[in-house]
C-alpha cells in the first residue's frame, strides 16, 4: 500500500493538503476535497481558494471522477523507493523505433507510467519531450489481449491529470485515437479509454471539442448499450460530464440515448440517472423521455433505494418532466411521489432536500423557469 508520502502532489487538497477522498472542481476550475471546499463556502466565503476570483453562484461542486478513480488506484499498489529515474527521451526512443522488441516497448510503457504518476513536473517534462505523439502510435497497436493498448491508455490518462494538459492533449489528436478504442479495444481498453474522456472533458472547452468530433458520443452510448458492468460505468460517467455542455444533451438524445441510459437505469446503474437529469434539460430529452411509460417507476426506486446523487437526479428528472407535462405531473401524483418528496425534506443531503422542495412546488402547480 502506498504512503501518504508516495502520493502525487496533485491528489493533496489545496486547502487541507490531505490525499482528496471525494475530488470536485470548482467554477474556478481547480479541485478540492469536498469537505475542505464546503466548510469554505460554509464559512461565507464566495471566491475561489486559489484564484480569489469569484465562483459563480449558485457555487456548483462537479466529481472529478477521473481524479477519484487515479487516487483509489494508487491506494492498491504498493511503490518501491526508487533512487532514481529512467531518462524520459530514451524510454519514448524506444516505442517510436520499429525495430524494438514488444517486450521493450512494454517495459518502456511500464516505466513511462510510474514517472506519469509522480507529480506535475514530471508530467509536463514528458509532454514536452515528446511522449503523447508516441503513445498515440502505442494506441493503434493490434494486440489481442489488450495490454500494451490498454498501457498506452492508462499513460495518457496520467497525462490529463493536469489541467494545463487537458487541451494541448485534444489539440495533438488524443481524442480522435480515444474514441476509435471506445468501439475496437480489447481487454479493459475501452473502459480505460472512456475514463479518459471523462478527464479531458473536466475543462469546458473539450467538452464542445469532444461532443463535436464524429461517433465520440455515438462510441459511449453503444458501449453503454454493449459494454460490461465496468465499461458501461464508465461511459456513463463520461456521458454526464459531457453533458453539462448543452450542445452535447442533444446530440446524445439524437443518437438514441435516452432508452438505453432507462434500460442501464432499470438496471441499477445510478450513474445513469444522473445523466437522464441532464438530458431532461433539454427539449429533446423530454419528449424522449415522455414516451418511456416505465420511467416513472424506475426513478421512483431509485428514490425510495438509490444513492444521495441517484435520489437528487432522479429528482430532478421528474421535476423537469412535470414542469414539461402536465399528464405526468399527474400520473406523478397518482403515483405517491409527493408524499416520498415531504419524506426528503428531512434527508442529511442539502440537494435532495432542495431537489425534493422544487419538486413539491412543481407538484403544486408552481412552474420551473428552465
Amino acid at each position: 500500500m502506498a504512503s501518504p508520502s508516495q502520493f502525487p502532489d496533485d491528489f493533496r487538497c489545496p486547502i487541507s493538503l490531505e490525499i482528496m477522498s471525494d475530488p470536485v472542481i470548482l467554477s474556478s476550475g481547480h479541485t478540492f476535497d469536498r469537505s475542505s471546499i464546503q466548510r469554505w463556502l460554509d464559512s461565507g466565503h464566495r471566491t475561489c481558494p486559489i484564484t480569489k476570483l469569484p465562483i459563480s453562484d449558485p457555487v456548483s461542486l462537479i466529481p472529478n471522477h477521473a481524479l477519484r478513480s487515479l487516487i483509489s488506484n494508487y491506494t492498491l499498489v504498493s511503490f518501491p523507493k526508487p533512487l532514481s529515474y529512467p531518462e524520459p527521451k530514451s524510454l519514448i526512443q524506444t516505442l517510436i523505433a520499429a525495430s524494438s522488441p514488444l517486450d521493450s516497448k512494454l517495459n518502456s510503457l511500464d516505466k513511462l507510467s510510474k514517472l506519469s504518476k509522480r507529480d506535475s513536473a514530471i508530467r509536463r517534462k514528458l509532454t514536452e519531450s515528446g511522449a503523447v505523439s508516441a503513445v498515440l502510435n502505442c494506441v493503434d497497436f493490434d494486440d489481442d489481449s489488450g495490454g500494451f493498448q490498454e498501457k498506452a491508455l492508462h499513460l495518457l490518462l496520467n497525462l490529463s491529470l493536469d489541467d494545463d494538459n487537458k487541451v494541448g492533449l485534444v489539440a495533438e489528436g488524443v481524442v480522435g485515437k480515444v474514441v476509435a478504442t471506445l468501439r475496437r479495444g480489447t481487454g479493459d481498453s475501452r473502459a480505460v479509454a472512456a475514463t479518459v474522456l471523462t478527464s479531458l472533458a473536466v475543462v469546458e472547452v473539450n467538452k464542445a471539442t469532444i461532443g463535436a468530433y464524429p461517433d465520440a458520443i455515438l462510441g459511449l452510448i453503444s458501449l453503454l448499450w454493449g459494454g460490461n458492468g465496468r465499461e458501461r460505468k464508465e461511459a456513463a460517467t463520461a456521458l454526464y460530464t459531457l453533458s453539462s455542455f448543452p450542445d452535447n444533451r442533444v446530440r446524445a438524445v439524437e443518437n438514441r440515448a435516452v432508452p438505453i441510459l432507462i434500460q442501464n437505469a432499470n438496471s441499477g446503474l445510478g450513474r445513469a440517472v444522473e445523466v437522464l437529469g441532464l438530458l431532461a434539460k433539454c427539449k429533446e430529452g423530454r419528449q424522449e423521455m415522455i414516451k418511456f411509460g416505465g420511467l416513472l417507476e424506475i426513478l421512483i426506486k431509485f428514490l425510495k433505494n438509490g444513492s444521495s446523487r441517484a435520489v437528487q437526479y432522479a429528482l430532478l428528472t421528474i421535476s423537469l418532466l412535470c414542469n414539461y407535462s402536465e399528464r405526468m405531473r399527474v400520473l406523478v401524483v397518482r403515483e405517491g411521489v409527493f408524499e416520498i418528496c415531504v419524506g426528503l425534506l428531512e434527508d442529511d443531503n442539502e440537494k435532495v432536500r432542495r431537489n425534493a422542495n422544487s419538486l413539491i412546488q412543481v407538484l403544486q402547480g408552481k412552474r420551473l423557469s428552465l
